[in-house]
This record gives C-alpha cells, structure tokens and sequence, in this order.
C-alpha cells in the first residue's frame, strides 16, 4: 500500500482498481471537458495571505450546514452508480461520513437504496432528488426518504437534460457491464473489484428497480430513465416537492445570480452553486468563478454552498473565503471510495480536514465561521462577472 498524503494519491490508485468505464464515468465531464476542467484549474489561480505572530491555539472547523451540526464545512455530495466504484460503496461511504461527522448525500441514481443506507447506518442522512415525470413514483421516493429518516432533501436542477460525456459512449458505460469482450478483459484486471462485487447483491439501481412502475430489470430501467427525467421542471414544481418534504431543502445547480434570487424566494433552506462537475453546460464558467456574485446577492437570505473541483482543504478554505457556507465534495470522495473503500473515503476526509485546518491557521484565523475575503490576495479571484 502507497503512503496517501492527498486527493491525488487517491485517484491514481482508484484508477488502477476500478474497471475503465466506472472510473472514466466519475473521472470525465461533457463535451471538450473544459468546464470540468476549469472547476479544478480556477482554484490554483486563488491566492492566500499568510499571516504570522497570531495564537493559532483552539482552532475550530465545526459549522451547521442546514441546521445540522458538521466536523467541517464539508458534505459527501450525491454521486450515481456510486456502487459500481466499489462493492456496496453507497453504504462505505456513509459510515464513513458518520464516523467521521459530515453529512452524506444518497443519490437518486444510486446503487444501494435509501433503505440499505438507513440499515447500514445511525446518523441521519440527505437524499438527492431528480425531477421525474412519474408524479406517483416522486410521492413515493419522498416518503421512503421520510420513512428511512433523511434529514434533508437535495433537489438536483441542472440535470433534466442529459449532458454527452464522451467516454461514458465509447465505454458502453451500464451497470452492470456488459460482457463484452473489451469489458470482460478489463475486469480481469480489477480482481479486487470482482472479488468485491462478487459479495454483493447490490448490483443495479437500489432506488428504481422494484419501485418504479414498469422497471423490473437494467434493460427496462435504460428505457424509463430516458422517458422519464421531465424537462419541464419549473419553480412550480419546487414548491410542489417542498410541500410534499416539508422538511429541509437544498436546491444544487443554481449558477446564475437570477436563479439564485429565485431559489431563495422559494422558501428553500440552501443552494448549492454548481455545474455538475463540469458534467451538463461545457463552456460554463466554473462553480468557484460562480460563487462570489451569488454570495454577495443572496448570502443574507440563505445558506450558500459550492460544489465542483474541490480536491483539497485549501480548496474549501477558498471557497469559504468567497461567501460559501459549506462545500459537496464529489470525486474527492469517489477516489478515495474507489482506491480503498471505507477506509479510503475516511483517508479522504482526514486529508481535506488536516490541510483545511493547517491554512486556516496560516491565514492568521481560529474558527472556520470568521473567515472571508480578507485571506486572499487582492486580483487572484474573480467572480462571474468580471474581477473581484
């Protein structure tokens, strides 16, 4: 086993044990990859301020993320087939959230179902939501997450069309792999995996396959996703799901300042700026670039988060600076589940925390709550509409 000191360790050891078309789903964004790039790329151009002679003694990185205490302002994001990164992955990676004090987000399209997670686990937990043309099947989603004590609900907005991820169509990317001869070769390469997967029974798409009227196995589930995700999604709608909730709300994808406006007048109780990980618009700005002009319109009427190319704690330090309450982490925590299971999402976690609590302390702060801009280096950053 290689000594893992950051994020990037993670993934090149994920890349070596997950089969090519589950690491190149987590691993890719749209199109020409430019925005998926840019979410990391945005980062390095920030600059920090280093301060000394402080008390750096009793530093604190505890924050409330909708009303839940956290270790950190960190939240496993909602990530699909995060089962086909490793077996059971959903369930690893929510006990190691648990243990390790941040919120877990399940997916819609995950591989253990929400009645898996809430067996598997003590803590409560979110579940992402995706608007569906199946009003019935909806109701009934939301209550399963009632039933199995989620404590907030993430609405997903920016997916209602599907973005072309170019690796996903030349890797015939389904769960599970077909046996073709390609696949079939790359598998052999993975026996950790096989091993893996072959001790589970969790194989397809826990939250659909049984509860979704029509989807019995994979190949009736290809032909309901793609009939049913509704592009008619609207602010109506929005409030139609919070009333069905009734309990915390997060809107994910918001990148406009417009938008933004909107999502707080609903009533929700958080947005996540987000362009999926550079997964749907290619040549959007990146989520950081989106950040500071949202902040600053709608921060003092509701809970800001950033998501996308977070891979380390300077990175959500940054993000903290430009007005955000919380971050989602995303592939960070699929490498590290990918590499290493639930030891490898906990070996995730402890390096964000450790790197985001060493900064803060050379940035002249104690406590993540009283950092801002005043940590950055004046021009390094800029907002969506221009510099900061």
């Amino acid at each position: 086993m290689p000594v893992i000191t950051c994020i990037e360790d993670l993934r090149v050891l994920a890349r070596r044990r997950v089969p090519r078309m589950f690491y190149d789903y987590a691993d890719s964004g749209s199109w020409t990859e430019g925005t998926y790039r840019a979410n990391e790329t945005d980062f390095a151009r920030i600059l920090l301020r280093q301060r000394v002679a402080v008390n750096m003694e009793g530093r604190s990185l505890r924050t409330t993320l909708a009303g839940q205490d956290c270790a950190m302002p960190v939240v496993i994001a909602p990530t699909g087939l995060t089962g086909m990164q490793h077996a059971d992955g959903e369930i690893l990676g929510a006990r190691a959230a648990e243990a390790f004090g941040v919120p877990f987000t399940l997916s819609t399209m995950s591989i253990c179902s929400i009645e898996d997670i809430a067996a598997h686990t003590k803590a409560p937990f979110w579940f992402q939501l995706y608007w569906m043309r199946d009003r019935d099947f909806m109701e009934r989603l939301i209550e399963r997450a009632k039933a199995a004590r989620c404590s907030a609900l993430v609405l997903t907005l920016d997916l209602q069309v599907l973005g072309q991820r170019h690796k996903d169509l030349k890797n015939g990317m389904t769960a599970p792999p077909k046996p073709t001869l390609a696949n079939l070769i790359n598998l052999a390469m993975k026996p950790r995996w096989c091993l893996g997967m072959a001790g589970t029974r969790r194989h397809s798409f826990g939250n659909l396959v049984g509860h979704a009227k029509g989807v019995s196995d994979m190949s009736s589930l290809g032909t309901w996703t793609k009939e049913q995700f509704d592009p008619r999604l609207s602010w109506d709608d929005v409030a139609w799901i919070k009333q069905r909730w009734g309990g915390r709300l997060i809107l994910k994808g918001i990148m406009e300042v417009a938008d933004a406006k909107l999502a707080a007048d609903s009533g929700a109780d958080a947005i996540v700026v987000s362009n999926h990980g550079g997964r749907q618009l290619d040549g959007a700005p990146s989520s950081i670039a989106a950040l500071p002009a949202i902040a600053e319109a709608v921060g003092d009427r509701i809970e800001v988060w950033m998501d996308g190319g977070i891979r380390s704690g300077q990175d959500v330090l940054k993000a903290v600076a430009l007005g955000a309450r919380g971050t989602m982490i995303g592939r960070a925590f699929l490498y590290g589940l990918g590499a290493m299971g639930q030891a490898g999402v906990t070996r995730a976690l402890e390096i964000i925390r450790n790197e985001l609590d060493i900064t803060m302390a050379f940035t002249g702060h104690t406590d993540i709550r009283r950092v801002g801009r005043e940590i950055l280096v004046p021009g390094s950053y800029r907002g969506a509409g221009g510099p900061s």
